[in-house]
């Protein structure tokens, strides 16, 4: 990945290079941001514009030996840690068991979410987690001597994945690592990071990619018209991998809006037998589908209440979306909308520490039927 690879963010882009150009190279960086905005290919530009033997003004040079080694991610002083989940009779929980299916994610996906790099190792049901060992183990590969680059980095990818006791034992090597060692944190949520972990760090906040960029990238990967292209990236708001799941996964889109219309027909309803069944399937379905499922949920609460207030440029919705909204966007409205984004968040929080998903979902369906009126 370079500097060119990534879509926009050319004032971003520019920040770094010239940093690095005027000798301004913090041993720490937390870049932050939305999920699929470029942050973590921004990282490895970075990285790889610190190693490279011949920089240009705009780039990494991309023919010296350290470039060479970056285009396999498999320089010898580049360091990745990122969310896994643990195999079978696996005693050693440490990211480099999983490290040759991350170097052939990261060749196949520049724009991407934790979701896909869990479906990609078949991580099943199970949450993606940065375990306590793997803190020992960037203690071990940053305490060894630098091979042959400038720069000897880390990637953390999702800091906010770190296990507790992983956070807490990485802070003093945050703090003050070995000469010539940098981190850097790529973050989607930058609420659960530590503040510890935060405070050692200098933030970058990165934006979401620009409009014209967005438009121009589709219609150059995609081929699509200008009015679906315009239509695409406003829907995605910045992000790429949204944009291209919106282009490619129409089904899981689908499936998505397929579940949600169902679930607020049965709570119009008010038939405890329709209830019943639609949380009885929700509960059925794997927690990272649960999890989209709530998080697309909320996002559709969003959408069919700001469309309340008239303001087209502001609703996200696509023409499948907007057609469910006819029925049930009256339903939602200023005196309820607090209320249900509380409680289906509450539901995702309770999802995520592996709560009973049949009683959350018979509950919060129950809670819907109570708090929705035509």
């Amino acid at each position: 990945m370079y500097f060119r690879d990534i879509i926009g963010l050319t004032d971003i882009k520019k920040h770094l290079i010239e940093s690095v150009q005027k000798g301004y190279i913090p041993h720490a960086r937390m870049l932050y941001g939305a999920e699929g905005i470029g942050k973590l290919p921004l990282a490895i530009s970075y990285a790889r514009y610190l190693n490279c033997i011949n920089p240009s003004d705009t780039d990494a040079c991309g023919k010296c030996s350290s470039c060479s080694k970056f285009d396999k991610l498999a320089h010898p002083d580049l360091h990745f840690a990122f969310p896994m989940v643990q195999k079978k009779a696996e005693k050693l929980l440490v990211c480099d068991n999983y490290l040759p299916q991350w170097r052939s994610f990261l060749s196949e996906n520049t724009y991407f979410n934790l979701n896909k790099w869990l479906l990609y190792i078949n991580a099943k049901n199970a949450q993606g987690m940065i375990y306590a060992q793997e803190s020992e183990e960037i203690i071990r590969k940053l305490n060894l001597k630098i091979y042959e680059a400038k720069y000897k980095i880390i990637i953390v990818f999702l800091p906010e994945k770190m296990n507790l006791e992983c956070a807490n034992k990485l802070l003093k090597m945050i703090e003050e690592p070995p000469a010539h060692t940098i981190f850097l944190l790529v973050s989607e949520d930058l609420d659960k990071v530590i503040p510890t972990i935060k405070s050692r760090c200098q933030p970058i906040y990165i934006r979401p990619i620009e409009q014209s960029e967005m438009i121009g990238a589709i219609q150059n990967n995609y081929n699509l018209t200008l009015s679906d292209a315009q239509s695409v990236a406003h829907i995605a708001n910045g992000s790429y991998y949204k944009a291209m799941e919106l282009i490619e996964s129409n089904e899981e889109a689908q499936f998505l809006l397929d579940l949600f219309d169902r679930m607020m027909s049965a709570s119009f309803s008010k038939k405890i037998k329709a209830i019943k069944q639609i949380a009885e399937e929700l509960s059925r379905t794997g927690r990272e589908v649960q999890k989209s499922f709530l998080e697309y949920s909320l996002r559709m609460f969003r959408e069919y209440f700001i469309n309340n207030l008239n303001v087209p440029e502001l609703v996200y919705l696509n023409r499948n979306e907007e057609r469910i909204g006819n029925q049930y966007s009256s339903a939602i409205h200023e005196e309820n909308i607090e209320i249900l984004t509380h409680e289906f968040s509450l539901a995702h929080r309770q999802i995520e520490q592996n709560g009973n998903a049949k009683i959350i979902f018979l509950d919060l369906c129950l809670k819907l039927t109570m708090l929705i009126k035509k």
